[in-house]
């Protein structure tokens, strides 16, 4: 049951990373992107399972 949970959980943190990185794509204000830069970040780390 936790690997499934464990599953579930990554595949939504990658589905936040992507519409966040679409949102970067296609943004063309420089301050959004570096929020998006930000934002994605937390993401990212808990993808790659680095924290």
């Amino acid at each position: 049951m936790s690997t499934l949970i464990t599953i579930l959980y990554y595949l939504m943190v990658g589905y936040f990373a992507a519409c966040f990185i679409w949102n970067f794509r296609k943004s063309r204000n420089w301050q959004q992107e570096v929020l998006y830069l930000l934002v994605l970040l937390p993401f990212l780390l808990r993808l790659f399972r680095l924290k």
